[in-house]
This record gives C-alpha cells, structure tokens and sequence, in this order.
C-alpha cells in the first residue's frame, strides 16, 4: 500500500477478502510476499498470517521499500525475511487512538510510571499533572497494556514457530538450541522492537544492520546482484504505479490482481459498463443534471462507435451534452484499464 494523503493505505479488515482472492490462485508449499505497508492492524495481520499459512508451509518476507508497525509484525512471521540495503522495518509499539487523538501506548504507561515515580519520592502530586490524570480511565490503561502485550505475543510466537524453526546450534559455539533459548531471542528480539524509549518515535527506520544486532538472521538480497536486480525492478514498478495512479493499495501474483483506487472528491464511481472485446460501453450519469450517457472506451481504433455512443475522451474529459458541465474522467480510465489489462485508445 502506498502513503497516498487521505487514503486508507493501512492494512484493515477488507484486506482480508483481497489477500484470500489472490491466494486462491497460487499453487505449491512455498510463497515469497513482497511487503509495502505504513503499518494498520495487528489483529487483522493475525489473520492474514493465519491465512498465508493455512495454504503455504514456507514463507519469504520481502522488503525492499518500508513496512512500518504493524506490517514489521507481519514480517517476523517469515521463515526467511529478506532486505536491502535501503529497506526499513518500524517499532511495532501499539498506536492508541482516542478521540482525535493518536499516542504511544508504551510512551502513555511510561508517562504514568514516572509520575508514579515521583509521587512515591516526593510524597505529593504535581498539581499540573491533576488535569491530566482526571482524562485517563482505568480502561485506557488497561487497552494500552493490552496492546503493547497482544504485539509481543505475536512476534514471540511467529519468530519461535517459523523463523527459528531451523536454528538448531548456535554459530559461536556448535552447541544445540534449545526451545528455551529460543523463546528468550524471541522475547528480546520483541521488547527490542516495542522499545519506544530506544526509537523514540513511532516512524523510526529499522534497518537490517539493527535487527542482526538484535539477533535475528535476516538475509540481505543485495548481496546477489540477479536478486537485487529483479526485486529492484518490480519495486520501481510498483513506487510508479503508486506515485502515477491513483491506486492505493495493491495486492497482485503473477497471474491476477486487485487493487483499490482512491476517486478524487466530485469524481463519480465507476458506472455500470459492458466489456466487448474490442472495448467497454459505459453508462454514465452527469454528477450534475443526473443526464445519462453511454461512453464508450475503445481498445482498438477498428472498433465501430456505437450509434448513440460518445467516444472516451482522450484528454479524459468529458462535457456533458445536457448542461454543459466538465467532468474529470481520468478515474474511470484507471479502472476500465485496469479491469480489463487493455488500453483505451
């Protein structure tokens, strides 16, 4: 998913639907996930996870732009998380939402640890903090608590069942792992990213060099030039489909592809249309005088124009024979083509 202003990029509860479509149509044991998300929820990763890995029983974690917060928990849940040198995790400290505001659950429980702190040393409450603690319910607590401990849990569990699933003897020394062992790595390797006092903010880069130095193996794609080029190449692909449409969110394999487009305020939705061979015939009503006209979307210019049709405007815009008013069609060009795989001409 792109961070396209306004958009919901984040990973939600309808990405399920688009990841179990895409899934459906692949075939095998193994599965490699290019990853790009500025985070979302950690429940709805859960179950995408539990989806990924109810059909493939190997997963490779790709990342070779970002995948903040949440999509950093996703990634713990490789068997073999591949990055560049250029590629960036996030701490998965849980983001709290009340009201219109955003925070850090670890920065809100530290905040009121400190303050506990200095009521146990001095022996009375800073009366600036009276406020502030009159706006915080025993249940904001508690959810903040929750989920900093639920974010934990998964990275602990997914790195102990997958990803250390094959450490076996330790490289120094020669000697076996233990399950105990693994448990602690994973459990360091979680506080470590939920850390908001070592990162300090909730969009920091966590490199590759940082997670080797926190123990986790993690296979830097750069170091074969064929890899690096092909990820690459699929990766700028991908920043201009973003950067050029307005899609969204993408979810595509080799074969098929769903994605979400973002419909610029005034712009209507995409009317109903009757794809031809040779080209779609869309009914389409003004936003404006609620006239209806058939447009039609050509793929080759053999194609005849219907009688009664308007052509699909070239500059994508179109004027609406009854009252004259101009309407931006670029949108509905981006989806007719993208449905199809064809060119308007």
């Amino acid at each position: 998913a792109a961070m396209t202003k306004d958009a919901p990029t984040g990973i939600g509860y309808d990405d399920r639907v688009a990841l179990a479509d895409q899934l459906s149509g692949l075939s095998g044991s193994d599965v490699d996930i290019i990853l790009e998300t500025p985070g979302g929820s950690a429940e709805i990763v859960e179950d995408m996870i539990l989806q990924i890995r109810a059909k493939f029983s190997c997963v490779g974690m790709v990342v070779p732009g970002y995948a903040k917060s949440a999509g950093t928990i996703m990634v713990m849940a490789g068997d073999e998380i591949l990055m560049g040198a250029s590629s960036s995790l996030g701490p998965i400290d849980a983001q709290i939402v009340q009201g219109n505001k955003r925070f850090s659950a670890h920065a809100f429980l530290e905040g009121l640890t400190r303050i506990k702190q200095e009521v146990d040393e001095t022996g009375s409450l800073n009366r600036a903090y009276v406020p502030i603690l009159q706006n915080i319910s025993p249940g904001e607590i508690q959810s903040c608590e929750n989920a900093l401990a639920f974010a934990k849990t998964l990275v602990t569990d997914w790195l102990c069942r997958y990803k250390f699933s094959t450490w076996d003897t330790h490289s120094s020394t020669g000697q076996a792992v233990s399950d105990e062992e693994k448990q602690t790595r994973a459990r360091e390797i979680a506080d470590a990213l939920c850390d908001h006092g070592r990162w300090l903010t909730h969009g920091r880069t966590i490199t590759l060099g940082n997670l080797r130095d926190m123990g986790l193996k993690v296979t830097d794609y750069g170091e074969s030039s064929e890899l690096a080029d092909a990820i690459q190449r699929y990766y700028v692909l991908l920043e201009m489909t973003f950067d050029q449409t307005n899609i969204f969110k993408l979810f595509e394999t080799p074969v098929s592809q769903v994605n979400r487009f973002a419909v610029p305020a005034g712009t209507p939705a995409l009317p109903p249309q009757k794809t031809e061979p040779d080209g779609a015939i869309v009914e389409f009503e003004c936003p404006n005088c609620k006239n209806k006209t058939e447009i039609q979307a050509r793929f080759t210019q053999r194609a005849p124009l219907k009688l009664g049709a308007v052509q699909f405007p070239k500059d994508n815009s179109f004027t609406c024979p009854n009252c004259n008013a101009t309407i931006d069609l670029s949108g509905m060009r981006h989806q007719i083509e993208s449905q199809t795989k064809k060119t308007i001409v």
